[in-house]
Parts: structure tokens; C-alpha cells; sequence
């Protein structure tokens, strides 16, 4: 599939395959997940998804990781089956190259990093040797900034920044700059602000107000504000509430510039993309 950027809003569907998502979708927490992963999936494309994520690593606020063996164990299955049943462009959720190169052969068409190229030493050059896609996130995370509230979920706090969104892009830069040295083409090149990672709510706030700035810099952006505790914690809602909260930073971020939206609700999400899509892209 090729995505004409700027003409309509992409939809990227969500697919956990954990058992602690944070949004409470994690589907190995399931009976029988495999199928769950399928009956998901096939819903998402029947709604409109013109994406699929599966990620087998909650990056949840004070998640806890898991070796790149139970990575593969988890989304090596999901991604077989996927591709043998869908024709649908899948990304695989990672930033491990090892895992990156697995799902790759098993039938993955993107890589989506959340560390930017920065984390595995690996991931660049095997992305500029597949020729993929891959999306660039904006990361800061670390563990000790992370406050916990039970109902709520881990949100980030005392975060600074000198000036976040010139700290963003130039973090940001850095990590194109990794990508192209390693051979990665511009072209294949999607950015990320990285909504809630290493960021207050008021910054993830100040990210989707500002996207403009970071889609100055040239490339397509995806935003992935969906269920996220940014939300939680202005509205006061539980990660399964969230779905107008997700709605009005969708269509504020397509308004900015977002091209695609990484989301748990593909449905109802898809349905304002679309609308918003009719009313700032009319020409």
C-alpha cells in the first residue's frame, strides 16, 4: 500500500500482544490470545484500519520489560498468522533489531522504535538493509519519573525542558541523523513526538497544540495520544473512559499535521479522523 501523505488521515490499529497493556487490551492476558489477536485484527480492518501495530512489550509508565526471547515468542505467532490472513500494511512494535529482524522475515512491512534508533545499535542499519518504513519516536522515559496512581495509571513529572518543542525536534534530528547515516532513505522516514514519554501532562498538551512545529521539519508525523494518562488525569477517567479525551487530541493533532494516529479505538477514532479529515483538508 502506498500512503499519499497529506491526503486523507492513516489509521494505525493498535494490537497488544502483553499481558499488561496499559489500556487493558492486552490480549495475552486472554484465553485462546491467538484467536483474540485474529478476531482483533480482522474488526480493525473491517473498520477502517489502513495499519496494524503489534507490539509484545508494554511501554506503559513503569512497565516492566521482558527479554527480546519473550518478545519474539509473543508476536512471532500474531505476525504469522496476520500475514497469512490479512493484506494490510502490519508495523511491528520494537526496538530491538533482533525482534525487528524476525518480524521483518515473518512478514512485517514497518519498524516503529519508540527509543528512535537509539537504543539498539542494530536497528538503523537493518532498516536501511530492508528498505522500510520506520517511525521515529521521541523518547525521555526514564523510571524514576514516573509517579503511580491505581486508578489512573503512571504518569511522568518533573520533566524538564529547556524548550520542549525545540528539544523535541532536535532530539528528534539526532535521531534522523543516526537513520541516514546508516543508509536509511529520507523517504522512509516517519516521525513521532512520543505522546507520554518522558513528558507531564501539560507537555503532552503543549506537544499536540504545537505538532505544527514538529511537521516543519519535513516529514510525515504519527501521533499516538490514545487512552494515555495525559488524558486520564486532565478528565479524571479510568484508560477505558478515554475514548472522547483520545477523540479531541485526534482531531486537534490532524489539524496540526498529524498523517496517521495510532489508536486503540479504530472505530469511533476512525469515524473523527474522517470528519475532521472533510473539514481541514478541503482543498
Amino acid at each position: 500500500m502506498m500512503f499519499e501523505w497529506g491526503s486523507r488521515t492513516f489509521v494505525m490499529g493498535i494490537v497488544n500482544v502483553t499481558p499488561d497493556s496499559f489500556s487493558g487490551d492486552g490480549i495475552l492476558a486472554k484465553d485462546g490470545w491467538l484467536s483474540a489477536v485474529l478476531q482483533q485484527a480482522n474488526y480493525f480492518v473491517a473498520e477502517g484500519a489502513d495499519i496494524l501495530d503489534i507490539g509484545g512489550e508494554s511501554t506503559r509508565p513503569g512497565g516492566t520489560p521482558v527479554t527480546a526471547e519473550e518478545e519474539l515468542r509473543r508476536v512471532l505467532p500474531a505476525l504469522e498468522a496476520l500475514r497469512h490472513e490479512l493484506d494490510i500494511p502490519i508495523s511491528i512494535d520494537t526496538y530491538r533489531a533482533a525482534v525487528a529482524e524476525a518480524a521483518l522475515d515473518a512478514g512485517a512491512d514497518w519498524v516503529n522504535d519508540v527509543w528512535g534508533l537509539r537504543m539498539d545499535d542494530g536497528m538503523a542499519g537493518l532498516v536501511a538493509e530492508r528498505g522500510c518504513p520506520v517511525v521515529i519516536m521521541h523518547n525521555r522515559s526514564k523510571p524514576k519519573d514516573v509517579s503511580q496512581e491505581q486508578r489512573l495509571g503512571g504518569r511522568y513529572v518533573g520533566i524538564e525542558y529547556d524548550d520542549l518543542i525545540a528539544d523535541v525536534n532536535r532530539e528528534l534530528l539526532e535521531s534522523v541523523a543516526i537513520a541516514l547515516e546508516a543508509g536509511v532513505d529520507e523517504s522512509q522516514i516517519i516521525l513521532d513526538p512520543g505522546i507520554g514519554f518522558g513528558k507531564t501532562v501539560s507537555q503532552n498538551m503543549q506537544l499536540i497544540d504545537e505538532l505544527d512545529q514538529i511537521k516543519a521539519l519535513g516529514f510525515p508525523i504519527l501521533l499516538g495520544p490514545s487512552r494515555k494518562s495525559f488524558i486520564g488525569y486532565t478528565l479524571d477517567l479510568p484508560a477505558d473512559e478515554r475514548v472522547e479525551g483520545t477523540a479531541a487530541a485526534v482531531a486537534i493533532g490532524i489539524d496540526r499535521g498529524a498523517d496517521i494516529v495510532r489508536v486503540h479505538d479504530v472505530r469511533e477514532i476512525g469515524r473523527v479522523a474522517r470528519m475532521t479529515d472533510s473539514i481541514v483538508r478541503r482543498g
